[in-house]
């Protein structure tokens, strides 16, 4: 078929890849301009680059709304558009636009995590298992029929980092395996359970802020979820802001005052966290791993020479 690809970063960039090594024929690209956005240099190969050296025709657009780029699809004639990791709202004039419509591959195990930053969200939240959806693009985000979707575990000690390589290997399977189904004559695809979508939206400073009311468990997740190259979560400590690179459950139960910077446990400083609705257990979350305002990491237990005082969400 003749794909026409929308795609940014390396979720783009690897299904632009998939679609220059499979028997398809790409006949043009449309990608964003570089952004300074914190996520967004995060990951960040060249989708543009990666056309231009293969002989593709690149347009770098913000927004697919103009007549330019109508009139060069006309004249792309795609069977078939191929979206990934496109930040913007595609009109139903472009995704209509091929005889086969607009496939959009997104890394979350839809319905549930439509919208920005799944595998965070999915991390924090607990989920047992992430992967990639391939589904015809309609009117919704990120709701139309799935054409082909893949998953892998969560396991216990992954990070977000973790989960970016095992599902950025399901891309291509996904996408090509999807074009496939569509290109043997296959209309008919699994109709999304609206009942059971969830939308979550981009990741801010707010969202890596630590709020020492949560239980341990939950912390645990958003240090793991916050991990390199993202941006890390932090607490302030006698008014200057503090990194958590690592940090585990405490073994042993701690009650009191949220925030409390409490008892050296094994090579983990534990801070009192809030209680657990679900079990009404006390955990700490030991630190075992910070940074400091100025840019020093070092072991939580050097870090922290004195027990008492409190980890604030606020200098």
């Amino acid at each position: 078929m003749r794909v026409v690809m929308f795609g940014y970063q390396t979720w783009g960039h690897r299904t632009l890849r998939a679609l220059l090594d499979s028997e398809h024929d790409v006949v043009l690209v449309v990608t964003h301009p570089k952004s300074e956005h914190a996520y967004e240099k995060i990951w960040s190969d060249s989708v543009a680059d990666l056309a231009e050296a293969n002989g593709v025709p690149v347009l770098i657009r913000d927004r697919p709304d103009d007549e330019e780029l109508f009139r060069r699809l006309e004249e792309a004639a795609p069977d078939i558009i191929v979206a990934n990791n496109w930040r913007t709202w595609i009109p139903p004039r472009v995704f209509a636009l091929p005889r086969h419509g607009t496939l959009n591959v997104h890394d979350s195990l839809l319905p549930k995590y439509a919208g920005f930053s799944p595998l965070i969200w999915a991390l924090i939240n607990g989920e047992s298992e992430v992967g990639v959806t391939a589904h015809m693009m309609n009117d919704e985000l990120d709701a139309g029929d799935i054409v082909r979707q893949e998953a892998v575990p969560v396991g216990p000690a992954d990070t977000t980092t973790d989960l970016f390589h095992k599902t950025v290997g399901l891309i291509a399977p996904v996408t090509i395996g999807a074009l496939d189904l569509i290109a043997s004559g296959r209309t008919e695809f699994t109709k999304q359970d609206r009942s059971r979508a969830s939308f979550f939206h981009k990741r801010s400073e707010e969202d890596i802020r630590i709020d020492w009311n949560w239980p341990a468990e939950d912390l645990e997740r958003l240090v793991r979820a916050q991990s390199e190259p993202y941006p890390s979560a932090f607490t302030f400590h006698r008014g200057k802001r503090l990194e958590v690179l690592a940090a585990r459950v405490s073994e042993n139960r701690y009650g009191g005052t949220p925030g409390r910077v409490f008892y050296r446990e094994g090579d983990g400083v534990v801070i009192v966290a809030g209680t657990d609705a679900r079990t009404g257990r006390n955990r700490g979350l030991a630190l075992t791993r910070v940074r400091t305002e100025d840019g020093r990491e070092m072991a939580a237990a050097e870090y922290f020479t004195t027990m008492g005082g409190y980890l604030t969400g606020r200098p």
